[in-house]
């Protein structure tokens, strides 16, 4: 029977990023379309970044301040800390008794393309000076991203980081799928999170050569931009998703289930592994879309991965491209907001797709591009697409109730 069928629902959402630190700050910056870059110096000249507002900066630090273990975290750890705790309450999984017992049956994937990046060039400054603090290693593993965030939520259940760049946060989304249906957990809090404005991180990108260079422009990041340049823009923050298994009759209306999630792969056979037919993306979006039931597989809007570079978005539009055919479904993105936040950027997609199913509104881009400008009557089902360096894609195909 279909009310007996399973699905996974997100229950609650956290987030914080250059846009904001809630539902309100965040559905108002996209309803407006403002970018949220600022220009640092950097190698000698104005670098466009999108970092933490002041408002949410203030929102990082009280989290920051709220233990004295959190001053020795690495900035992506207390990001996605920030995340995870709001998308705990908007779940209503916050336990009553602070001190209750951990719950087993929550399991925890936090994702991050870079990890501990500020952390571990600080502590390598002081190693260089012959003083490298005790706290070096236990503070810069991976793994510390999802400890920090089980012990900030309660969660006693398995408690997993990974790193598989920028489609990290999908991926964990995808675990959190297969836990629940597994009945491996009862919820799953997944996600990403990332902290790369660093010097050295800054500079490594510009290194690949796809950095913007665009300067005092109000949207240095021009996904499938007609300037014919690469305009990469580094972003910091994370997003979390509280997940949960629920059959028909429990859903309610506005729910957002997970409807599939698809994984592409194809040999590198370059140093970021993106081929100009974007096989990875095209494995990726097909597998997804192979799960939906044939008399109702219709994708309203797929927002892109798209970072700002000539490479990557005409691989990305040519994978779209096969796989519809004729039948493009709209294309939209954020990164002309909030630039490309690395292993966090899947996430912070999947939050401006709930944003889209919520308000059924699409800011165009303010800059000239090349994205279709139609959009369709209704946004019921929403496609999301990371890629990353190694030649691997995800999707994920969101439903609104």
């Amino acid at each position: 029977m279909e009310s007996a069928k399973e699905h996974i629902v997100i229950r609650g959402c956290g987030a914080i990023s250059a846009l904001g630190y809630d539902t309100p700050s965040v559905t108002d910056a996209y309803l407006q379309g403002k970018p949220a870059f600022t220009y640092i110096p950097h190698g000698g000249s104005l670098t466009p970044v999108a970092a933490l507002s002041a408002a949410a900066e203030t929102q990082l630090q009280s989290i920051a301040a709220s233990n004295s273990n959190y001053r020795h975290l690495d900035r992506s750890v207390l990001l996605a800390i920030f995340a995870a705790r709001q998308a705990v309450a908007q779940a209503g999984w916050q336990p009553a008794n602070p001190d209750a017992d951990l719950r087993e049956d929550m399991a925890v994937n936090i994702g991050s393309s870079r990890g501990a990046t500020g952390l571990f060039e600080h502590h390598y400054e002081g190693f260089q000076q012959g003083q490298l603090s005790s706290s070096s290693s236990p503070t810069t593993t991976l793994g510390n991203l999802s400890s920090w965030v089980a012990h900030a939520i309660h969660a006693g259940g398995a408690q997993i980081s990974h790193s598989i760049t920028c489609s990290t946060a999908l991926m964990a989304v995808a675990n959190g799928v297969a836990w629940l249906r597994a009945g491996m957990a009862s919820r799953f809090l997944a996600g990403g999170t990332e902290a790369p404005l660093t010097d050295f991180t800054i500079a490594q990108m510009k290194a690949v050569g796809i950095y913007s260079r665009l300067q005092n422009n109000l949207f240095p990041c021009q996904p499938y931009g007609t300037s014919g340049q690469n305009t990469f823009v580094l972003g910091e923050g994370a997003a979390v998703f509280a997940l949960e298994k629920a059959n028909l009759a429990t859903l309610q209306p506005g729910d957002v289930v997970v409807e599939a999630v698809g994984f592409g792969f194809e040999k590198i056979t370059s140093k970021t592994g993106i081929s100009a037919e974007g096989l990875n993306f095209q494995r990726s979006m097909q597998h997804a879309l192979s799960q939906l039931e044939r008399q109702d597989n219709k994708v309203d809007a797929i927002i892109t991965h798209s970072p700002g570079t000539k490479a990557g978005d005409h691989a990305e539009l040519t994978a779209i491209e096969t796989v519809f055919g004729n039948h493009l479904p709209l294309l939209t993105t954020n990164k002309h907001l909030i630039g490309h936040t690395l292993g966090a950027s899947g996430a912070l997609s999947l939050q401006y797709a709930m944003h889209l199913l919520a308000t059924q509104q699409i800011h165009k881009p303010g800059y000239s591009h090349t994205l279709p400008a139609s959009a369709p009557e209704q946004l019921r089902r929403v496609m999301v697409n990371a890629a990353g360096f190694g030649g691997n894609a995800a999707s994920v195909i969101l439903t609104s109730v």
